[in-house]
């Protein structure tokens, strides 16, 4: 019998020893985890999923030998920040750090070009996140190199970075030239305005605004229109330019209206009329009631319509 209470008492001597580690391993576990409750700048989530970029990249454009850059990454550690920049994507921070809320960040949306004297000077990746009242920016410049490596970062303004992009891409000193680049028929439209300019037919300053439509064209650069909707998701705000544009949009908007009434007819649902007459329409006086009827009565774009 004592032999019987001794074997129980050293079991359960065993069991509590057992016990004791892994009651302690789980409140080390309860510590780890309880920083995933900070979200976005959750430390122990991979950096790429703390990003949210505004917009989505420019199409590739520039020097063709230059897109065997594009789905690449490349990263330099300074100081307590690794800086990483994805040709023809965009440029992001994220500070080194076991803080819970370490800082990751876009620094640029891949943009356009900088061109100046026939030549492509760097790469613009706009659009990044909040800083202040703007947003934070980069350009990138390329330079020759031995290996591909992102060589250099600095922020010569607040919120405005500078990289240097070591590859020997763009050691040939005709590598980062624009007129290669361009397709034939640009290069003829530019043949031309040479020309023109040396005829004396246009001003340097038209000849600067010819060269930007043309590598606006090419894609090179943004237009002032494009940069807007890209700024906005890429979702054009809706707006009549021109009195047909706005009536053939009311002219589409009525005949919408005329088939949905015909459904309810149909179905036999009750529907109010009044003040739902088309302008183009209505045989009788207006209700002063009707604002919209009103302000389209002298719209000389609606007269004669036949919807």
């Amino acid at each position: 019998m004592a032999a019987r209470s001794g074997g129980f008492l050293l079991l359960l001597l065993l069991g509590l020893a057992a016990r004791g580690p892994a009651a302690a391993a789980a409140a080390k576990m309860k510590v780890v985890e309880e920083p995933n409750s900070f979200g976005l700048n959750n430390p122990f989530l991979p950096q790429t999923s703390r990003l949210q970029p505004k917009r989505d990249p420019s199409p590739l454009s520039g020097p063709a030998h230059l897109f065997r850059l594009s789905g690449k990454c490349f990263s330099l550690v300074e100081s307590t920040y690794k800086y990483e920049l994805c040709p023809f994507h965009n440029v992001t921070q994220h500070e080194q750090t076991f803080r819970w809320n370490a800082y990751s960040g876009i620094l640029g949306i891949w943009h356009e070009w900088e061109i100046s004297n026939n030549t492509f000077r760097g790469m613009w990746m706009r659009d990044g996140d909040s800083c202040r009242s703007r947003s934070r920016q980069s350009k990138v410049e390329l330079t020759c190199g031995k290996s591909n490596r992102l060589a250099h970062v600095s922020e010569p303004s607040t919120c405005v970075y500078a990289l240097t992009f070591e590859t020997p891409l763009v050691c040939h000193p005709h590598s980062l030239l624009v007129y290669p680049a361009l397709p034939a028929a640009l290069q003829h439209r530019w043949d031309q305005v040479e020309q023109d300019l040396a005829d004396e037919l246009i001003t340097s300053q038209g000849y600067e605004k010819l060269l930007r439509a043309l590598f606006e064209e090419a894609g090179y650069l943004k237009t002032p229109e494009d940069s807007d909707s890209m700024r906005e998701g890429g979702a054009k705000a809706l707006a009549f330019q021109t009195l047909e544009n706005c009536s053939e949009a009311h002219r589409e908007l009525w005949k919408e209206v005329r088939r949905l009434r015909s459904v309810l007819t149909q179905h036999g649902i009750p529907y109010a009329q009044a003040a739902e007459t088309p302008p183009s329409e209505h045989g009788g006086p207006r209700t002063p009631t009707d604002g919209t009827a009103e302000q389209l009565r002298g719209d000389p774009g609606r007269r004669g319509n036949t919807l």
